[in-house]
């Protein structure tokens, strides 16, 4: 009855089991649960010896108390439900935890990686969460970040996350320049960018249109959708990959104009 709940909150089939025969059934010594296990497992018990073990585990998640009188066996009865609850909230807490862990190193796992092996890294994002991570994973480049963005586009569908990031680049001094659409809204929003760290060239959007934000910086490419039903992202850690990308970048760069240099610009001032 509580078996299928109970696995989805982390437990093992025996292990929900045999709970659930401990909840129906009160207070038993292994020996008795081993034999009301069948009930619950299409009429086959769980072996006593394996019974042990799993009431240990319980024991151990604070599940199951067990009570061992000297010159006694043991018996097992089940603790209050809401430690089930507890339980789930301290896994997701430890899952967390190791994410964090995990980001901490990933950047230099996957650089160790591409040194061997020669592969490109490739990391997939996808929701609002997936895409913040994405946007500050070039917080961290040790270079100048390369990058083309529909800043409009951006306002519109991810104005905190843009808001957040334009604070902490700002913060770490990391300089970026954007290849970007000429629009009214570019040119009235340029006078709230610091010039120090950001500089700004212009295409014509009609003639060439794109609807992705991707960024080039020390030797990773990202790109994220400009959409707001889909919200995914991708980074790909690639040193020939990167350095193809900044070349093609650094010709479009020549080719353009800077907005701060831009007559109608000055004039605004």
């Amino acid at each position: 009855m509580y078996s299928q709940h109970l696995t989805q909150s982390g437990l093992t089939k025996e292990q929900a089991i045999v709970y659930e025969v401990l909840l129906k059934s009160g207070a038993l010594p292994a020996g008795k649960i081993s034999s009301k296990t069948a009930e619950l497992n299409e009429k086959i018990p769980i072996k006593r010896g394996l019974v042990y073990k799993i009431l240990e585990q319980l024991v151990e998640f604070g599940l199951i108390e067990k009570t061992e009188d000297p010159g006694k066996v043991a018996i097992f009865q089940v603790a209050h439900p809401l430690k089930i609850k507890e339980l789930v909230e301290k896994k997701e807490r430890q899952a967390k935890d190791a994410q964090l862990a995990l980001d901490g190193v990933l950047g230099s796992l996957v650089s160790d990686f591409n040194l061997i092996s020669g592969k490109p890294g490739i990391q997939y994002f996808e929701g609002e969460e997936g895409l913040l991570k994405l946007t500050f994973d070039s917080l961290n480049s040790k270079s100048d970040i390369y990058a083309y963005i529909d800043n409009e586009a951006v306002k519109k569908y991810f104005p905190k996350l843009n808001e957040q990031y334009k604070k902490e680049r700002k913060i770490k001094g990391i300089m970026q320049k954007i290849i970007t659409i000429d629009c009214d809204y570019v040119r009235k929003a340029a006078s709230s960018y610091d010039k120090s760290i950001t500089d700004i060239h212009l295409i014509d959007g009609k003639v060439y249109p794109f609807f992705t934000v991707m960024k080039i910086y020390d030797n990773k490419v990202s790109y994220m959708t400009l959409n707001e039903n889909k919200k995914i992202g991708f980074i790909i850690e690639d040193a020939d990959i990167a350095k193809m990308h900044k070349t093609i970048f650094e010709f479009m760069w020549k080719k353009t104009k800077s907005l701060f240099e831009d007559d109608s610009y000055k004039a605004s001032l």
